[in-house]
């Protein structure tokens, strides 16, 4: 079975492309940056800090969250059935260790992607997956919103596990909203980054790099998942 494995990955790999279809969000310029509104949470005593920055994989945004709360958002349509897969490559440099994110008091996050659909007219009628590194609970950890049920927090990734360290993510994001919302989503209408530390009156360094969307596996990644799930 390995050897027969070896050589349909080795077949795939000389006929098939392996860039798959990508969906840039956020490009971190100083150009794009000045385009995007940063919009303050209703009550929190001040906004976020966002910041460009350069390494070696390209442009990134530092958050830096000093008891406050704002976000970057971006309307974009995105095409679920050809790309429904998010990608993030994020770090946190500063957690928030110790707090109760389920609760209305703790409900804070160094780092958080917002995918949103709009459901009706205005915006308390949208539901959002709210992906989100975690500096308390385990990856795949899931529940409500405390403020509100439409809108669901996921964590993608933790500090537990990586703490100071960029870490890349990938979700579907059309399962997740039929998944949580029971939403058959064929289009979602914006994306959004947060740093929040209002409620706990906290403060939080991060950084976001290389979001998209992009389509589905590659019949290599379907061929070595196969192989792997059979073992």
């Amino acid at each position: 079975m390995k050897e027969i494995l070896k050589i349909l990955i080795s077949f795939v790999l000389l006929v098939t492309p392996l860039s798959a279809e990508e969906i840039k969000v956020f490009e971190f310029t100083e150009e794009e940056l000045s385009t995007l509104e940063i919009r303050k949470v209703r009550g929190a005593d001040s906004k976020t800090q966002y910041f460009l920055g350069f390494n070696e994989n390209g442009n990134f945004l530092k958050a830096v969250a000093d008891n406050a709360a704002s976000g970057l958002g971006k309307e974009i349509k995105i095409d679920l059935n050809k790309t429904p897969y998010l990608n993030i490559t994020w770090k946190v440099e500063k957690d928030l260790r110790g707090i109760n994110e389920k609760s209305k008091k703790g409900h804070d996050y160094a780092a958080r992607v917002f995918v949103v659909k709009k459901t009706g007219a205005t915006a308390l009628s949208n539901r959002a997956m709210n992906y989100v590194f975690s500096s308390n609970e385990n990856v795949n950890v899931s529940h409500p919103s405390p403020y509100t049920k439409k809108s669901i927090d996921f964590v993608l990734a933790t500090t537990k596990e990586n703490s100071n360290e960029w870490v890349t993510v990938k979700v579907n994001v059309k399962e997740h909203f039929k998944q949580f919302h029971d939403l058959d989503v064929n289009e979602i209408n914006g994306v959004a980054i947060m740093a929040d530390t209002d409620n706990s009156k906290l403060r939080s360094i991060a950084y976001y790099q290389n979001i998209y969307f992009s389509s589905n596996w590659s019949i290599f990644n379907k061929l070595f998942k196969i192989h792997t799930d059979k073992r």
